[in-house]
């Protein structure tokens, strides 16, 4: 028996890590991890198939190996072993360990290795307490539990995923707040929130009690280590003296991210296994204030423990991009410039900011969805096909069309606001009527703005943007409208508008998913009459399955250490230098917004800014006029209820 510890350097989360756990460890660091990725759940004694069966799908190298390849092109933030208490620890102290604890120097790992299993177990015995136990456990600590997000988001995740059994054998979950709040009140909280999936109802009651079981409650001050220290106490407790891995969700307001980092890591970071930190956006308002804020937390964490979370890479659509793409012949040759006219993206909420218009008004449209969803979008939809499906290859390839694209001018966008509007005997209030927004307020509600990507691939393929809320549907899709057909033989049967011939691939990400080609067809008879017509991959009809939520698949893939779907630092910084000069000037202008009624189809702008690139709207084609019985019902659910925000419980 012989195991490895390392001690971070002055106070970085996730220290200590044992790179071997049996006498079967080979002097490959990879060997430790098996057949399986240790990364996976199935090490953890959670289900390997079906549901769960991600990361042995998509990961393609090995975690030493995904390690090395950051540390080579010098993106890796490395820990060392410092401990040279003794000859064997001495000889390890060149050993450069991950962040999550992956040895990248199989000799030192031999060093230590080659050492009497009793006096490797007598050096770390005082500082990893028990090696000769190897069993894992994950401990998941949701900070601001007493928040909208977490309540209605990220608990109900959880159960979702220990439902399906994703989770492993042996896990606990631990929500953190300054409210004071008891175990039973943390689990009386959420226990409203969980539901079963509709495909699978059986004992349900029971699994939601066996769940709940495992949640458990710490209040505490955020910026205090000392609470953190005591939380640390209450997760041992649970940990029973296993390998402890810990995941934190910090499901709070940006402004206390760092405070938490410092305090967590200093308190209650694991010294046997990994840690990690899911960060929720916004991160920052602009260039400077994100570039601030990643300085903050890497004093206390490495970039490799930092997962900055975007949900909307976690809808089944927006991941099914890649594999639409890359494994579908009919697709790739035409996904450039040469047949593609435009690309839109849309995303439309057919409600205000009710509920949560103080937050809101800090941000904008802009920053709330364009410069975060819509663009994370978009680097997946233009990338260039990765050298694999390691997580590393593929965000090389979305900073790459990040910082291919030219800055976002002023000219080419529209923000308007949504104004008060009265429809059939019912009144919808106007943004500035919300009691948390000024009187005077500019902050945009919607957005519209033409980007494009400078590259051999995409060079003067306009890629529209359109943001807004409180518009005549909800949805979010990306439609891509193919050129027209060169000398068309059926030209006339169309008239002169060609548009009306076009080929257009629409991806609908929410709600109801679909993906469907429109095409052009006869029209059966004897007659030659022509019709558009669409190939439909409807979800609901194809796949009996409930699609998981976004957060279920994020928090797995946190759990398993797949970085796929998460930010990176760099990235995070390509996609604000395209909106922080746009934002300053907006801001410094005092840009007035065009006013839209509440429930319309947005700014009339927009369809001017289209029309500039010889574009219409895809989402305006022979759509029925709105329903405005819906947006009463909206409208009364939210004035009553609110919206999941994120607020420091």
């Amino acid at each position: 028996m012989a195991a490895m510890a390392a001690v971070s350097a002055a106070g970085v989360m996730g220290t200590v890590m044992p790179s071997s756990a049996s006498s079967s460890y080979s002097s490959s660091p990879s060997s430790f991890w098996g057949s399986s990725s240790a990364k996976s759940l199935g090490t953890f004694g959670g289900s390997a198939a079906g549901f769960c069966s991600r990361s042995s799908v998509l990961r393609r190298a090995s975690p030493a190996q995904s390690v090395a390849r950051s540390q080579q092109n010098g993106r890796g933030t490395a820990t060392q072993a410092l401990d040279g208490s003794s000859p064997h620890l001495a000889a390890a102290s060149n050993t450069v360990l991950s962040a999550d604890g992956v040895s990248s120097l199989a000799t030192a790992t031999k060093t230590v290795l080659d050492a009497p299993s009793d006096t490797v177990a007598h050096e770390y015995q005082g500082s990893i307490g028990d090696v000769t136990s190897n069993e894992q456990t994950v401990s998941i600590t949701v900070v601001g539990a007493s928040g909208d997000l977490a309540k209605k988001k990220i608990f109900p995740a959880l159960f979702a995923l220990y439902y399906e059994g994703c989770l492993p054998k042996h896990f606990t979950i631990f929500g953190y707040a300054r409210s004071k709040m008891t175990d039973a009140e943390l689990r009386e909280m959420i226990s409203g929130t969980l539901t079963c999936r509709i495909d699978q109802r059986e004992n349900c009651g029971d699994k939601t009690e066996k769940f709940l079981q495992r949640c458990f409650y710490h209040s505490g001050q955020y910026s205090s280590e000392e609470n953190f220290r005591q939380l640390d106490v209450e997760l041992k407790k649970h940990e029973g003296g296993r390998v402890s891995n810990r995941l934190f969700y910090l499901s709070i307001p940006p402004n206390i991210f760092v405070d938490v980092a410092r305090s967590a890591s200093r308190g209650s970071s694991s010294t046997r296994g990994w840690t990690r930190v899911i960060v929720e956006k916004p991160f920052g308002r602009d260039s400077e204030s994100s570039a601030e804020l990643t300085r903050g937390l890497k004093q206390y964490l490495t970039e490799e423990q930092i997962y900055r979370i975007d949900h909307y890479l976690g809808k089944e659509l927006v991941e099914n991009l890649s594999i639409l793409r890359f494994s579908n012949l009919v697709f790739e040759p035409l996904w450039s410039r040469q047949y593609i006219r435009n690309v839109q993206l849309i995303f439309s909420e057919d409600f205000g900011t009710e509920g949560r218009g103080g937050y809101f008004d800090n941000y904008g449209i802009i920053r709330d969805i364009m410069q975060n969803h819509l663009l994370q979008i978009l680097a997946l939809f233009a990338m260039e096909p990765p050298v694999s499906l390691d997580a590393e290859d593929i965000r090389n390839e979305k900073v790459k069309v990040l910082r291919s694209m030219r800055p976002v001018h002023i000219e080419d966008v529209v923000i308007g606001q949504y104004k008060g509007h009265t429809r059939g005997g019912v009144h919808y209030p106007a943004y500035t009527d919300d009691k948390t927004v000024p009187n005077n307020s500019l902050t945009p509600t919607f957005a519209a703005a033409a980007l494009f990507i400078d590259n051999a691939r995409w060079d003067s393929v306009p890629f529209l943007m359109k943001a807004g809320k409180a518009l005549h549907r909800k949805g979010a899709e990306i439609r891509v409208q193919f050129r027209h057909v060169p000398g068309n033989l059926y030209k006339r049967s169309f008239g002169t508008d060609l548009d009306q011939a076009t080929n257009e691939l629409v991806i609908r990400v929410q709600p109801d998913e679909a993906i469907y080609l429109k095409i052009n067809n006869k029209v059966p008879g004897l007659g030659m009459r022509l019709d558009r017509s669409t190939l439909n991959l409807h979800y609901a009809d194809r796949y009996s399955h409930e699609i998981p939520d976004a957060y279920e698949r994020l928090l797995l893939d946190a759990i398993e250490g797949e970085r796929r779907l998460f930010i990176r630092s760099d990235e995070l910084d390509a996609a604000w230098s395209l909106f922080t000069p746009l934002l300053k000037e907006l801001e410094e202008k005092k840009v007035a917004p065009e006013l839209y009624p509440y429930g319309s189809r947005g700014p009339v702008g927009a369809h001017y800014l289209a029309a500039k690139y010889h574009v219409r709207w895809g989402d305006m084609n022979a759509e029925p006029p709105p329903d405005y019985s819906k947006y009463r019902q909206t409208f009364l659910k939210l004035s009553s209820g609110g919206d999941p925000c994120l607020s420091p419980a």
